[in-house]
């Protein structure tokens, strides 16, 4: 199980490591932006959206790593004071109870419109923006599936926790 847990881990490990330099590559590009704009007089309805674009991929590849390296936001009522057997019940609770059926809901009903974005290749919020839309819309399952995963190798943790 352990084994599994560490594959499963990879894949957001890997994601993560991807993603991360989108950080650096946002905040240069808005650093151009901001440069082009006030200081040349140049705008770009296309570079702006791609600040958009880079934050949206950021977060939303980069939860299930957040999970994995457990920087994610927790609310420390009960387990702070918990010992290891209690904090892998709760972590059970909230993974089967609360993430993983939130995340397969937002997989079900998100589906249908990226679906159809992808059957128009939706184009551009704005007028010269980035053609795009049904790309930034395929974060939403990549996100849901990321985090299923990450959230199935935290479930064989806790159980191996609790069987020790």
């Amino acid at each position: 199980m352990d084994q599994l847990a560490e594959r499963l881990d990879s894949i957001n490990r890997v994601t993560g490591r991807l993603v991360r330099w989108l950080a650096l590559v946002m905040v240069l590009v808005q650093f151009g932006v901001v440069l082009l704009r006030y200081v040349f007089g140049i705008s770009s309805i296309a570079v702006n959206e791609s600040v958009l674009y880079m934050h949206a991929a950021l977060f939303m590849l980069g939860a299930g790593y957040t999970l994995l390296v457990d920087d994610h936001v927790r609310v420390d009522i009960f387990q702070s004071r918990a010992s290891d057997r209690g904090k892998a019940r709760i972590d059970l609770a909230g993974h089967i109870l609360l993430l993983i059926p939130s995340m397969l809901a937002l997989l079900y009903w998100s589906w249908p419109s990226v679906r159809n974005a992808w059957a128009i290749y939706e184009g551009p919020i704005s007028v010269g923006g980035i053609p795009a839309v049904f790309l930034l819309k395929t974060l939403i399952p990549a996100f849901c599936i990321l985090l299923l995963v990450q959230s199935l190798a935290c479930l064989m943790r806790n159980l191996a926790r609790l069987r020790a």
